[in-house]
């Protein structure tokens, strides 16, 4: 496995292969885990690749006012988005203000269960609740003329109802959304015509039957403000090609170019990295002991005999056993039956538009990328870390967001470990030269990879198709 393997610097006919069917040279990430100690579950043990063609990606989607207006009408306000966690609103009369450009969700839970309404009052228009976040009320009275509804949507009271003899109480209710519930995740669809959650979320429930999000408690929660479209951030986290340059810290310790890519349906995507590995691109890799001490990350005063790798042993067995222990102590949780892969590798999946999750437990991230306001070219940066609920007691109470100016560091934010906040930080640094880039480049678009960046295509593609579909309908109205 710790073989220099020559890697070719020049692009074109790669051996001969068809389009999309060359791969890093050297063990694959099923190679590895297959000689894991703990065994990865069967769905780890599968691959999902799908070659889609190597058209350029116009500059102009990512800088376009028109194309960000068609975005709001033709994708936001047709596809399922997650809009809270459950555990933000656990008792009746709390809600949550959920935002996406001008729209603007109110989602309650009421006696009767959630519900989601537009957050606009039906007198004047203005906002129910005038800001994004968490709340509890027992009624929703709008701030400006009073007028009031139920929880459940009914409107309850109107000041100086003498002079609204035309407003009946059966025709003035608040206006719903779509509600969904998976994960313990609650979505919104604004589109009443669009497929059931069930079908949108094609094989994620499948996959994520032995990883019970709703069985998680959320430990942070922190944005990011970012100098780039949505869809420039969104598609920096779902490649690892940029690991090797980007961040070349992480070469000793992280699998980057033998990552595997797949895709599936119209919704779903996911890359698989395997951690406790040496990148292929290093002349001169570590040993399987310093692999382990490379890999700690935090408290680095807690190297022990549990990081020592015995005979026949690997840098992947030692650290998920290690990680077993301490996690599991540290969250209450027992984590003896969960499998090397599943304790150390980056497992990421991308459901469109806007998420992407991490169910493995070292690692345990949901990203959330949104336009900000009403700017094509910033957007919002969600973490949010997902531990598992403990076998006593009970979990805290979800955080507010920890908001990270578009100028600071991430971290500013404590409870982030400063690993990770620096490779965060490396990213944003991308982010901005690559957003200004679109525009002083004289090529109009970018050029990808067939293999490594085939999530972006797939990404891009569903856009497209969301877009067509809008403009198909106005067409024949």
């Amino acid at each position: 496995m710790n073989e220099r393997i020559p890697m070719p610097l020049i692009p074109g006919d790669y051996a001969g292969l068809p389009p999309g069917a060359a791969r890093c040279p050297g063990p694959s990430v099923q190679d590895i885990v297959a000689r894991d100690a703990v065994p990865a579950p069967q769905i780890l043990r599968e691959s999902h690749y799908e070659f889609l063609g190597e058209t350029d990606i116009d500059y102009r989607r990512y800088t376009s006012r028109e194309h960000y207006e068609q975005e709001m009408t033709h994708l936001w306000a047709k596809t399922w988005q997650w809009a809270c966690r459950e555990e933000h609103i656990p008792q009746v009369g709390d809600y949550y203000v959920y935002e996406i450009g001008h729209h603007s969700v109110l989602v309650v839970r009421t006696g009767e269960g959630i519900k989601a309404y537009y957050n606009s009052c039906l007198h004047r228009g203005t906002k129910l609740r005038p800001e994004e976040g968490m709340g509890s009320a027992q009624e929703l009275r709008c701030p400006f003329h009073g007028w009031t509804w139920t929880l459940e949507g009914a409107l309850k009271s109107v000041p100086c109802a003498w002079d609204f003899p035309h407003v009946k109480p059966e025709t003035y209710r608040l206006p719903e959304l779509r509600v969904g519930l998976w994960g313990g995740f609650v979505f919104i669809n604004l589109d009443e015509n669009a497929p059931s959650l069930e079908s949108y979320l094609e094989v994620l429930p499948e996959h994520f039957r032995d990883w019970d999000l709703g069985q998680r408690y959320t430990e942070l929660h922190m944005g990011k403000i970012l100098p780039c479209n949505w869809k420039t951030g969104l598609e920096a986290f779902i490649e690892s090609y940029h690991v090797l340059e980007t961040h070349p810290q992480l070469l000793h310790g992280t699998g980057d170019a033998n990552v595997q890519y797949d895709v599936y349906g119209d919704h779903v995507t996911r890359f698989y990295a395997v951690g406790g590995v040496n990148s292929p691109h290093l002349d001169e890799p570590l040993s399987e002991q310093a692999l382990v001490d490379s890999m700690l990350i935090g408290d680095r005063s807690v190297v022990n005999d549990a990081l020592v790798v015995g005979e026949g042993e690997t840098a992947r067995t030692v650290m998920a056993r290690f990680l077993r222990k301490v996690l599991g102590d540290k969250y209450g949780s027992d984590l003896s039956g969960v499998s090397d892969a599943e304790m150390i590798d980056t497992i990421e999946y991308h459901l469109f538009p806007n998420m992407v999750l991490f169910p493995g437990v070292s690692l345990p991230m949901v990203y959330r990328f949104r336009p900000l306001k009403d700017d094509p070219e910033r957007c919002l940066f969600e973490i949010l870390f997902l531990r598992p609920l403990p076998e006593q007691g009970l979990p805290p109470d979800p955080p507010e967001m920890v908001l990270v100016g578009e100028e600071e560091s991430y971290s500013v934010v404590k409870a982030l470990d400063p690993v990770l906040a620096r490779v965060y930080d490396q990213d944003t640094a991308n982010l901005r030269a690559q957003q200004q880039g679109f525009r002083a480049s004289k090529k109009p678009g970018q050029t990808l990879g067939n293999y490594q960046e085939v999530r972006i295509r797939h990404f891009e593609r569903a856009v497209d198709r969301y877009l067509a579909r809008g403009f198909s309908k106005e067409e024949n109205r």
